[in-house]
């Protein structure tokens, strides 16, 4: 999984179409967009402040677009690129809004323009041809003599924005990038655990796991109300269910773009880790590895940074300096049978990631290398706030 595989480019072609009239129906339209959804907007109030809603549902966008069908004489689907700019122009306010940016009042439309999807547009023999009204009103634009023609071979043809003078085309161009530096991670109860060339890096996840102790404690007290007082415990269980689930996305969104700041030109390796697989004849066990939220944590981190998947068979079985095979000592500390040496459970682990994302395995040679990068960087702890 890379992130940002490609970069977004645009470019400008002037043109002297007169199409006043059409981006004038289209902000007035795009408007309307507005319009409708404000006056459907709920205000809910939470934490004593008034925080709007907006209407998303499929049934609400199907009667919005059907609305604004009625008196449009342009191609349709001009109405469905409004309804979609509508809402990024409410989301965007909404946003600034909470953050106490923007009062309560209405966006307002003041620009013409028009975005033009996908599907309003064909790019042929270095030609794009944008329908205005289907079987009548075409614009056509020749880019064969363009000054930014070379720079954009192999590209893929983006949204497009028309203007009253201008036509800004944007291009997706692939981006070929892997970083150099890398860390592999495993993630345990109540610690994720990397090495790196920084050394041994450990984040505290037991505020996670007291997250998730503190709300199954409070749903066991509110299930022992719904015999005598079902209405209050259905309530009740709504409102922490909800509060959990919100707490506990806030944490790992801090976590991952924690990691991602703080490891920015690293390539991120986690265990390709299948929970099924997990699950054992003991209760108590089976309940901790259910609540874990390791692949939440892996999918949050795909987007903010690059990631790899890794094959976590026997990272931590294996000797990380010589490749033998580990037995328990006390607690989370392991011995080798062969070499004799003696290592922190998660470290072992870490370091075999490590390899395996260097295309190394354990040996002597290998690990004068990892005990260099472990003398130079030592442990270090990283909290999340």
């Amino acid at each position: 999984m890379q992130r940002n595989s490609y970069r977004i480019v645009s470019y400008k072609v002037r043109h002297d179409y007169d199409i006043s009239e059409f981006l004038s129906s289209y902000r007035y339209l795009l408007q309307r967009a507005i319009d409708i959804i404000w006056d459907s907007i709920e205000w809910k109030k939470k934490r004593n402040r008034l925080i709007p809603i907006i209407p998303k549902s499929k049934e609400f966008k199907r009667t919005l677009r059907n609305q604004l069908l009625k008196d449009w004489n342009y191609a349709s689907h001009y109405v469905d690129s409004a309804i979609k700019t509508a809402y990024s122009i409410l989301s965007s306010w909404r946003r600034n809004y909470i953050k106490g940016k923007r009062g309560r009042n209405k966006p307002v439309v003041k620009r013409k323009f028009v975005r033009v999807k996908e599907t309003l547009y064909r790019f042929r023999d270095e030609k794009i041809v944008i329908t205005i009204r289907p079987r009548q009103l075409y614009l056509e634009f020749d880019l064969s003599k363009a000054w930014f023609r070379k720079r954009v071979e192999g590209c893929d043809l983006g949204e497009l924005i028309l203007k009253e003078n201008e036509l800004i085309i944007t291009f997706r161009k692939p981006v070929n990038y892997t970083p150099k530096k890398k860390i592999a991670w495993d993630l345990n109860l109540l610690s994720m655990d990397g090495f790196c060339d920084r050394g041994w890096i450990r984040v505290n996840l037991k505020p996670l796991y007291t997250l998730h102790i503190t709300y199954e404690n409070k749903r066991r007290k509110i299930q022992s109300l719904s015999k005598t007082k079902p209405k209050t415990a259905k309530r009740l269980m709504q409102k922490y269910s909800q509060r959990y689930r919100n707490r506990v996305k806030d944490f790992l969104h801090k976590l991952t773009t924690k990691l991602a700041k703080e490891f920015k030109d690293y390539e991120h390796g986690f265990e390709n880790l299948e929970k099924q697989g997990m699950f054992g004849k003991c209760k108590i066990h089976n309940r901790v590895v259910s609540k874990q939220n390791w692949k939440q944590i892996i999918a949050l981190m795909s987007y903010k940074a690059n990631v790899k998947l890794l094959d976590p068979r026997n990272s931590t079985k294996i000797c990380s300096r010589c490749g033998g095979r580990m037995k328990h000592r006390k607690g989370q500390v392991l011995e080798c049978i062969k070499c004799r040496l003696i290592i922190n459970r998660q470290l072992n682990a870490s370091i075999n990631l490590y390899l395996r994302m260097k295309d190394m395995k354990p040996c002597l040679n290998s690990w004068k290398y990892v005990k260099r990068l472990l003398d130079r960087g030592g442990v270090t702890w990283l909290e999340v706030t």
